[in-house]
């Protein structure tokens, strides 16, 4: 068995050798994928490019601010009092329109409004009706009829009620903007309740890591045990019954499977399973377990050692919050580019006089009116122009940007892990802790991975890139085909989804570990990619043991802090807890749900900000003990770097020179 299990490591290469030189993050190292690096700054100068041109040629008032028929904006400018379009038929709106066409143009009407002389020409509104405003337009609203238009009103306040009520949000956005007022600073105290005890939870895990290990293993346990005696109470039931799946058949209504006895067999066999598995693995890998659980202490220490790390996640939101301000901006410049067009228009453009001054030809609204025998001849607003070379590439440049959004969010991401692994490795490659520990391990690790590895992070984010936007893509064909499909189309689009979502999961650990084997080495993608792949294959069990244990970890401790916050949330905006006297008391609220969802949402992300830190720490240092383990052998001139807890349960020692009892402070 040994035997066959040492072929299987050689398989995965050869075991890391000593190297007498080396000590921690390497600080003698150079510049890596410089080629990338190059491509990759030439592409943010180039979505740069692409910004500054959107912002030359976009104009986003066209969708902040309604336009009437001469192309004047409203509520801007000499408009400025004047916030509201009127337009003078809705019904022509409502029979040449729909929604979806209004919404994608800005809601414009084909009426034309401008100053007239009579109606006769049709150049001032026939009739008014009571209206009311949404999104800056004037819509009908009125829940009785006029003695001028008997019946007309109340039918058409029934046939675009609809309308108001979906964009009408002015109340509701005042009521909230109140809510938001008179409950800010509860806010905060919930977020920062979310914040002390996810530092807490993380930080104590060097005390309780074991029991609430084992606590939260019996749990589960506990879960699937009484998963189990509710799948044999059902099927005793539906068997008593004589309920068989062979009486209902098949049916694509799957509610219909839990009334047959057969469904709850199976469900019953495979809880058994399950708790079996988890059983045999309690019982045959708890030294795996007890590492495992000896490592998340070891990262509560690290953590404790560097405090600043838990503050890192502040330093990528920011960054990630302007890579999207800068794609969002971008694409609404790009998506309202183009030059406005404007036409001579006249009611009567048949008449003599009209053709004279041709109408339906370009002109200036800014320009002196024109002196004509033409009655109501007016410069309106035409449309944009579409024929320009920018207007020409502007579902290129958006697929740029989109491009663009997605490897800057990934190269963020990848500078945060990696800057976190190297902080991380130095700790645990100090063999006297604290005193060997860098004066300030994040800075350092900072400023040496922009240096010399912005390419290697570049390679990786772009090939985690490809893949997201092939999955955008599959979604979006899958979004556009699903109504003609058949169920082979169906099946195969749902294995082509399935396995781009496996390829970019795996793509996301390979990376997260080539970045901590970048921060440690400094060496290039690729050969950091293989050999953090390597390593773990070498110790596959471990990984998946210790994986596993950090996950529920972590996931218990989100459920903590999220949940906590969120019963004390909706206790207090509630009013099921009082405040604390004059000055602090419940707010008085329209929607008090509102508040506490702001708060839940606030809670998970600090909470995910915080355990990513812990996530990558653990990580890290697991990379490093498998490192410790194949480089050194506890000698005097290979002593392990790792903590005595580890060492313990190893059965490991590290000899200790003589007159030197005690051993070498760890």
């Amino acid at each position: 068995m040994g035997g066959k299990k040492d072929e299987d490591k050689a398989a995965f290469g050869k075991p890391v050798k000593y190297d007498p030189s080396f000590r921690g993050p390497i600080k003698n190292r150079g510049c890596t994928d410089v080629i990338c690096c190059i491509l990759f700054l030439l592409f943010i100068l180039g979505y740069i490019v692409v910004g500054i041109v959107a912002w030359l040629y976009g104009d986003p008032r066209q969708v902040l601010y309604p336009r009437n028929s001469t192309g004047a904006y409203c509520g801007i400018g000499q408009n400025k009092d004047k916030p509201y379009l009127l337009y003078f038929n809705i019904f022509s709106c409502i029979l040449e329109t729909n929604i979806i066409t209004a919404a994608e143009n800005g809601l414009q009407c084909a009426t034309p409004q401008q100053v007239s002389e009579s109606l006769k020409q049709e150049l001032c509104p026939s009739f008014l009706l009571p209206s009311t405003p949404a999104l800056g337009r004037c819509f009908p609203w009125s829940n009785a009829t006029t003695p001028e238009l008997p019946g007309i009103t109340g039918n058409i306040s029934q046939g675009i009620s609809g309308l108001i009520d979906s964009l009408n949000v002015r109340d509701i956005s005042v009521k909230i903007f109140e809510d938001f007022a008179h409950s800010w600073y509860w806010i905060l105290v919930a977020l920062g309740v979310a914040l002390v005890l996810s530092l807490l939870f993380i930080l104590l895990l060097r005390l309780v890591a074991g029991p609430l290990v084992l606590v939260l293993i019996l749990g589960v346990l506990g879960v699937l045990a009484y998963g189990i005696y509710h799948c044999w109470e059902e099927y005793q039931v539906l068997r008593d019954r004589g309920a068989s799946i062979s009486q209902l058949g098949f049916t694509i209504n799957l509610s219909a499977y839990s009334s047959v006895q057969e469904t709850w067999l199976a469900a019953l066999i495979l809880l058994a399973v399950l708790e079996g598995i988890l059983l045999l693995m309690l019982v045959f890998l708890r030294q795996r377990i007890r590492i495992a659980i000896a490592l998340l202490t070891e990262a509560s220490k690290a953590v404790g050692q560097m405090m600043s790390t838990m503050f890192y996640p502040l330093v990528t939101f920011v960054l990630l919050l302007i890579c999207i301000a800068y794609w969002a901006v971008t694409a609404l410049y790009l998506a309202t580019s183009g030059q406005p067009q404007y036409i001579f228009w006249a009611p009567n453009a048949s008449l003599p006089s009209c053709e004279i001054v041709l109408v339906n030809t370009s002109c200036d609204p800014m320009a002196e009116p024109v002196n004509s025998s033409c009655p109501g001849l007016m410069c309106v607003f035409q449309g944009y122009l579409s024929t320009g070379l920018v207007q020409r590439s502007i579902f290129n440049l958006q697929i740029y940007g989109v491009l663009g959004l997605f490897w800057t969010l990934n190269w963020v991401l990848a500078l945060g892990q990696c800057v976190l692994a190297g902080a991380f490795a130095s700790f645990y490659w100090a063999f006297h802790k604290p005193r060997d520990i860098p004066t300030f391990p994040l800075s350092s690790a900072f400023i040496r991975t922009l240096r010399y590895h912005t390419g290697s992070l570049a390679f990786g984010a772009l090939i985690l890139t490809l893949v997201q936007i092939a999955r955008v893509i599959l979604e979006y064909i899958d979004h556009k085909l699903r109504g003609v499909q058949n169920p082979i189309a169906r099946c195969i689009m749902c294995c082509f989804k399935c396995c781009l979502w496996c390829l970019e999961k795996f793509i996301k650990f390979l990376n997260r570990n080539a970045y901590i084997m970048i921060a440690i080495y400094g060496k290039n993608f690729c050969v950091s990619a293989k050999n953090a792949f390597m390593l773990l294959m070498r110790n596959i069990i471990r990984v998946v043991v210790l994986d596993k244990v950090t996950d529920l970890m972590l996931f218990f401790g989100k459920l903590l802090v999220v949940g906590g916050v969120g019963v004390l949330s909706f206790f207090f905006f509630s009013g099921r807890i009082q405040g604390l006297g004059e000055g602090f008391e419940n707010p008085h609220l329209n929607y008090y749900w509102l508040p506490i969802m702001t708060s839940i949402l606030g809670a998970y992300v600090i909470a995910s900000g915080f355990f990513s830190v812990f996530g990558m720490c653990v990580d890290t240092l697991f990379l490093c003990f498998l490192e410790d383990l194949e480089r050194n052998d506890g000698s005097l001139d290979r002593p392990y770097y790792m903590s005595k807890a580890l060492l313990k349960i190893l059965g490991k020692k590290n000899e200790t020179p003589q007159g030197n009892k005690k051993g070498k402070e760890r």
